[in-house]
């Protein structure tokens, strides 16, 4: 009885055991069916607003613009005087400043007076000058009687050769004294008063004298600063590694502080032959036109070389951009109060603005406070 019990559990154990192996070859023989990949769902590209949301409030919206793509970063230089018209005045004489004629930001033409000097020099000067001219004319009529005498064989050769010697000697001691007026503007009637002139045409930019001032040619600052302001310099130091891109007559990109918002163009004028030894930098100068009179000698500046003009991209305030990863977003306003977050590719990354060329398109309005807000906004609807 015990023996038919152990063989009939026996067989059941070598069933179990059969039945397992026939479930796992069949399993392993018929395959599972694929699961699909997981991946993670992207954010919504849209945040929306109402209309009257206080978020709005916080957000700062402006339109873009292409504009020619820089061939480096931009470079820190300064505004200045264009001295092909500029003109430094001091006054060529030593005297005492009694009458101011032209303040700063006078306009004047070439010969207008700005300072009358009362100068014993200009006297001394009057005085010589008409000396000579007396004693040319007394050495004339000398000349005249001794050319009659000589004529009539009444004095001898040697004598009137003297009297021929003595006229030419006035005679260029008067065009010497005569020179010197020329050279100082004088007429010979001003009696000691100098009128110091402005020798071109522009703007009293600068004044460097007060009545009763005492003068002279030595001063270290010249009394008066006359230049054409609507035509300035724009000078930069530009680090060596950007020479190659450089030429003259290319466009340049000029922003100020006084102007952040705004951007000047000017063109490459000169570029230096030798680097500064110490700072391996090249001296630049550029051209630019000042018609609207906004901006100022020893102005700060930041400077943008500029590509050629087919090749252009967008430019973005860095404060627009937003960065996740290897990636850099943006927020473009669809509508009021809707925003698309969108991937741009950003070319020239500088201190304050980007150019991007792709993304956004020219005329677009971008958000350019509050874009971290958007953003912040978008990752919490993507939860």
């Amino acid at each position: 009885m015990k023996l038919k019990i152990k063989l009939a559990i026996g067989g059941a154990i070598v069933s179990l055991a059969a039945g397992t192996v026939v479930l796992v070859n069949y399993f392993q023989a018929v395959p599972l069916p694929e699961q699909p990949a997981t991946t993670a769902q992207p954010g919504p590209r849209m945040v929306r607003y109402a209309k009257d949301a206080p978020q709005l409030s916080s957000l700062k919206v402006e339109p873009v613009q292409a504009f020619a793509l820089p061939v480096a970063d931009p470079v820190n230089g300064h505004i200045a005087y264009d001295e092909n018209v500029t003109a430094r005045i001091s006054s060529p004489l030593t005297g005492r400043v009694v009458r101011l004629l032209r303040e700063v930001g006078d306009q004047v033409k070439a010969g207008d007076p700005l300072v009358v000097i009362d100068s014993a020099d200009l006297a001394s000067a009057e005085a010589d000058w008409q000396k000579s001219r007396a004693d040319t004319e007394r050495k004339k009529l000398a000349l005249e009687r001794a050319q009659n005498l000589i004529e009539r064989e009444v004095i001898a050769r040697k004598d009137f050769e003297s009297a021929q010697a003595d006229y030419q000697q006035a005679l260029a001691e008067s065009r010497r004294s005569a020179q010197k007026m020329r050279l100082l503007n004088a007429s010979g009637h001003e009696n000691g008063r100098f009128v110091l002139k402005a020798p071109i045409s522009g703007i009293v930019a600068d004044r460097q004298v007060n009545p009763g001032m005492e003068v002279r040619p030595d001063l270290q600052n010249p009394l008066f600063v006359v230049t054409d302001i609507s035509r300035l310099w724009l000078v930069a130091d530009v680090p060596e590694r950007y020479i190659a891109d450089l030429r003259p007559g290319q466009m340049v990109s000029v922003q100020t502080d006084a102007y952040p918002q705004s951007q000047f163009p000017a063109i490459v004028e000169k570029i230096g032959i030798a680097l500064d030894p110490t700072t391996r930098r090249v001296q630049v100068r550029c051209r630019i036109k000042n018609m609207d009179m906004r901006l100022r000698p020893e102005m700060y500046a930041r400077i943008t070389f500029l590509a050629d003009g087919s090749k252009k991209a967008i430019r973005v305030a860095n404060s627009a951009l937003v960065s996740e990863g290897l990636y850099n977003y943006a927020f473009v306003e669809a509508q009021p109060g809707q925003f698309e977050r969108r991937r741009v590719n950003i070319v020239l990354k500088g201190p304050d603005v980007s150019f991007v060329d792709s993304g956004i398109a020219d005329g677009e309005k971008v958000v350019v406070r509050g874009a971290l807000l958007l953003n912040a906004e978008a990752s919490s609807n993507a939860q």
